[in-house]
């Protein structure tokens, strides 16, 4: 329970008093407004044409609910703010995650679903000007997903610097080439942008081998080979997909 007395104030788990009002006010929305609804959004989605798209009706309903949260000022609130560290801290937000994941769809309706967290994290970090306008914006309003793209098919990608696929500079772009595959969320229509974890300096240091580079999901040379299962499920729309790039050019700035 998040109200426990911790003995050791370094290992006090406790949720902070400050984070009380906001966790219960999630719950709250969630058993009034989300719940309700849940239900009829699957229905809504159920004998689609397409599995990778979405029912008739089905993103109506979800822009609404994301509508009322945006009112009920439950949106984004897994961000810190990136100069004063103000928000939620981390312990905190598990708090909240864990009654968002209860139902699946709330983390979306709030706008707090992976893989877009971290990914508007990034790009909040150290994104350009240009970046957090064209990508930041629209995800922070819940207008696009995203995806990001690191595991792939021939090494151990638990560990990051065996990572492969290649990002060789030419002029004032990345040539990007190689396979991902379990990249979550690549198969919603709705993903525009993906962060790519890519070996752009194969000489260097372990750890310094790899970047981080934006390709946009409608960039020529990109291709989805198909869905991938966990425990026997695909996950569509949402999807875990295998990605090839194929000679794909982004620029390098």
């Amino acid at each position: 329970m998040y109200s426990g007395v911790a003995t050791d104030d370094a290992m006090n788990l406790a949720m902070s008093a400050k984070a009380v009002p906001l966790y219960e006010a999630v719950k709250k929305f969630i058993s009034e407004e989300i719940e309700p609804h849940t239900r009829r959004y699957f229905e809504l989605g159920e004998g689609r044409s397409d599995r990778w798209s979405y029912g008739p009706g089905q993103l109506e309903l979800l822009e609404q609910l994301k509508s009322k949260a945006k009112k009920a000022g439950l949106w984004n609130f897994f961000l810190p703010n990136a100069e004063t560290g103000e928000g939620l801290s981390n312990l905190d937000y598990a708090y909240i995650a864990v009654e968002l994941g209860k139902n699946p769809i709330a983390s979306e309706v709030m706008n707090c679903s992976a893989p877009d967290t971290g990914n508007m994290e990034v790009l909040e970090r150290v994104g350009t000007p240009e970046q957090k306008e064209k990508w930041l914006k629209p995800l922070m309003n819940g207008e696009i997903r995203s995806a990001y793209a690191m595991t792939e098919p021939d090494v151990a990608s638990s560990d990051a610097k065996n990572l492969a696929c290649r990002a060789e500079r030419d002029g004032d772009e990345w040539l990007i080439n190689g396979e991902k595959y379990y990249i979550s969320g690549a198969g919603d229509p709705r993903c525009k942008i993906m962060i790519c974890m890519l070996l752009t300096s194969p000489e260097a240091p372990p750890h310094k081998r790899h970047s981080q580079i934006l390709v946009p999901m409608d960039t020529p040379g990109v291709e989805i080979l198909g869905p991938m299962e966990v425990f026997g499920e695909d996950d569509a729309p949402h999807g875990h997909m295998h990605l090839r790039f194929n000679n794909v050019r982004v620029p390098a700035s």
